[in-house]
C-alpha cells in the first residue's frame, strides 16, 4: 500500500471532502511569486516555504529583529491569495486572547430571556446547553484560523515572548490543526492553513514545539540581496546609491553595537537619502543621518569614530 501524500493524509484526518491542491509548484515558483509581492527571498526561504506547503507543516522562522520574518508571512498570504490572521504574542498571553472566550454578556442576556415572568423557568441543563453554543463563542486568532473556510495564512508572531504554559496551547493546532473546546468538542480545520511562527531568540523554545515545525533562519542579507531589496522597495533610488547604502550598513553590522541596523531601518535610511536628493553617500551625509539607522547614542558615537574618518564618498 502506497503512503499517502502528507496533504492528503491531513485532509483525511480533518475529514475534508477533497485534498486541497498545493499553492506552489517549485522553490523557483515561490521566489517568483514572492518577488511579485515585493519580497525578495533567497534559496533557503524559497525551499522551506515550498516544503511547508507540500508537507503541510508549520514553519518556525528565527533570526534578528527586522530581517523580514513577519514580512515573509504577509508576502506568502498575498502570493497565494489567502487571508492573513496574526496572533501577536506577548508575556501574559492566555487562552482567552489566543484561542477563544465566551461572550458572557450575551450569555447573561440569554439566561434572563429564558426566565420570563409568569411562565416559569427553563431547566438549567437545557439552558446551559443553549448558552454554550457557537453563537456565544468569541473566536480569537488561533480558532479563527482553524474555523475559517477561506484560504488562511496563520502568523504566530514573536512566539518566544510567551511563557512555556501558553506555548503548550499551540501544540494541538500545530500537530493536528484542531482545537478542543470542552463545551463544544473538537473543532477541526476546514482547510489546510499555512502557518508561520516567528522568534527573535529571546528564550529557548521547547523541543515539542520545534519538533512540529520546519526550521528557517533569516539573518541579515548579504550586500547584493540588500541592494536589490532597496532598489525594489525605494522608488526613485539609483542602483549605485543602493549599493553604497548596503555596503555602509554591512560595515555597521560588523561593529560591536547595542543594536545593529535592521533591513527596515536600511529602507528608512534609503528613503531619507532620496528625499534629501542625495546621489551618493559621503561622510557628511552619513554622519547627519546616522540616527535613522542607529537608535543608541553610544552606537552613533562608535560608528562616527570608526567608519566616518574620511571625506570621500563611501563606496
Amino acid at each position: 500500500m502506497n503512503a499517502l501524500d502528507p496533504r492528503e493524509e491531513l485532509a483525511n484526518r480533518l475529514g475534508l471532502a477533497t485534498t486541497p491542491l498545493p499553492h506552489f509548484d517549485s522553490p523557483a515558483s515561490v521566489r517568483e511569486r514572492l518577488a511579485s509581492n515585493d519580497y525578495l527571498s533567497d534559496d533557503a526561504i524559497a525551499s522551506v516555504t515550498f516544503l511547508a506547503d507540500r508537507l503541510a507543516k508549520p514553519v518556525l522562522v528565527e533570526g534578528p529583529a527586522g530581517t523580514g520574518k513577519t514580512a515573509l508571512a504577509r508576502a506568502v498570504a498575498d502570493a497565494i491569495g489567502a487571508r492573513l490572521i496574526r496572533l501577536q504574542c506577548y508575556e501574559g498571553l492566555d487562552e482567552s486572547k489566543a484561542l477563544y472566550e465566551w461572550n458572557y454578556r450575551k450569555q447573561l442576556l440569554r439566561i434572563q430571556a429564558g426566565r420570563p415572568e409568569g411562565t416559569g423557568t427553563e431547566e438549567w441543563s437545557h439552558l446551559e446547553e443553549d448558552i454554550f453554543a457557537e453563537e456565544f463563542l468569541l473566536t480569537r486568532p488561533l480558532l479563527e484560523a482553524i474555523s475559517a473556510v477561506d484560504p488562511v495564512v496563520l502568523l504566530i508572531d514573536e512566539v518566544d515572548r510567551v511563557e512555556l504554559e501558553t506555548e503548550a496551547l499551540l501544540l494541538e493546532i500545530l500537530s493536528e490543526y484542531q482545537v478542543s473546546i470542552p463545551e463544544l468538542g473538537t473543532v477541526k480545520a476546514r482547510q489546510i492553513p499555512m502557518v508561520f511562527l516567528t522568534s527573535n531568540n529571546t528564550r529557548e523554545l521547547s523541543e515539542a514545539l520545534k519538533r512540529r515545525c520546519l526550521y528557517l533562519y533569516i539573518g541579515y542579507p548579504d550586500v547584493e540581496r540588500e541592494r536589490d531589496i532597496i532598489v525594489s522597495r525605494v522608488p526613485g533610488i539609483t542602483t549605485t546609491l543602493a549599493e553604497q547604502i548596503a555596503q555602509v550598513v554591512r560595515s555597521l553590522r560588523l561593529l560591536d553595537l547595542k543594536k545593529a541596523p535592521s533591513v527596515s531601518e536600511t529602507l528608512d535610511w534609503a528613503r531619507t537619502l532620496v528625499i534629501l536628493g542625495r546621489d551618493e553617500i559621503g561622510a557628511e551625509e552619513t554622519a547627519a543621518t546616522l540616527h535613522i539607522l542607529l537608535k543608541y547614542q553610544s552606537d552613533i558615537d562608535r560608528a562616527t569614530k570608526e567608519l566616518l574618518g574620511r571625506s570621500k564618498p563611501i563606496a
